[in-house]
């Protein structure tokens, strides 16, 4: 179960759910158009209503270093934006329904009420969409204009090891996720405009949290955020590669949570992820984290579900 669509917040929570392959964009002008439409009507009256974000030349370069290779917050202290107000959101897929996966997937990402101005680069059918709460720092050309990053510029200094979640050892922060993960799905709740009726509880599955364990320090280590990994593997197929029998395999990833609380409810307020957690076919789960570097000053999160074959 290979979920292509990913999501990227810089300011407190990024998440990623694994979900069947969502919309792209077609081109730039429809990304802004189901921005806009979604602030507008606040994801169609989901969240409130936001003021529209002011498109950005400077803000489409960032865009594109971030696609070409660059960390998105080197990408966006270069362009003379704060890395911790920058956020941005990548799509692959064919070019329609963009405006349904953002609604379901990033609906309070793009209408976050502190966003000022947005940017967008396309790539065949990948795009990319950066949004950033201040329009320029100090003293630097105005946003309109597009800039060049400068010659000598110096590079970002690798940062260290973000502390790990405080006083929680993997074992006891895996059996708390899952305590709470149990309780919504005992009592059943509502991921986004779906209702989920009660069901059954997972069980921890040792192998699928070393399966976790291993994708979120090969991200923090690597510096990248994706469900796919640098080898090209799926979750479905590091699943496999450890000799897991499944029938079906979802993931959910997350950076910058603290707190196991935090991730799960971050997963919980977004519908692709709810969707994951609360899907009834799923038997077992394995969640793991590990502490970013690089340009990435937080945790990385990954949950693993798995239905195992009988």
């Amino acid at each position: 179960m290979n979920r292509s669509w990913t999501a990227r917040m810089r300011v407190t929570l990024i998440v990623s759910a694994g979900i069947a392959a969502g919309p792209a964009l077609g081109s730039a002008t429809d990304a802004l158009s189901a921005v806009e439409v979604l602030r507008e009507g606040g994801c169609g009256g989901v969240v409130p209503a936001a003021r529209p974000l002011r498109h950005e030349m400077a803000l489409d370069s960032v865009a594109q270093q971030w696609a070409d290779g660059l960390a998105l917050a080197a990408a966006a202290e270069r362009g003379g934006y704060s890395a911790l107000a920058t956020s941005g959101l990548h799509v692959s897929s064919t070019p329609a329904g963009i405006l349904e996966a953002l609604r379901r997937y990033a609906c309070r990402t793009v209408t976050s009420p502190d966003l000022r101005g947005v940017g967008i680069y396309r790539r065949g059918l990948e795009s990319w969409i950066v949004m950033t709460a201040d329009y320029r720092a100090p003293g630097l050309p105005s946003s309109g204009a597009r800039i060049a990053p400068p010659a000598l510029a110096a590079p970002v200094p690798e940062s260290p090891r973000a502390p790990v979640p405080p006083g929680a050892t993997a074992a006891a922060l895996a059996t708390h996720a899952l305590q709470l993960v149990n309780d919504v799905r005992a009592r059943g709740t509502r991921c986004g405009g779906r209702l989920f009726a009660p069901a059954p509880p997972l069980a921890l599955s040792g192998t699928l949290a070393n399966v976790a364990l291993g994708h979120a320090a090969d991200m923090a280590e690597h510096d990248y955020f994706e469900h796919r990994d640098l080898s090209g593997q799926t979750p479905a197929d590091r699943v496999r590669a450890v000799g897991y029998r499944e029938k079906l395999v979802g993931e959910n990833i997350a950076y910058g949570p603290k707190t196991v609380e935090e991730v799960v409810q971050g997963w919980l307020d977004s519908p692709g992820h709810c969707e994951n957690i609360m899907d009834p076919r799923f038997a077992e789960m394995g969640i793991g984290y590990a502490a970013g570097r690089s340009g990435r000053h937080g945790v990385y999160w990954v949950q693993v579900f798995a239905e195992p074959q009988a």
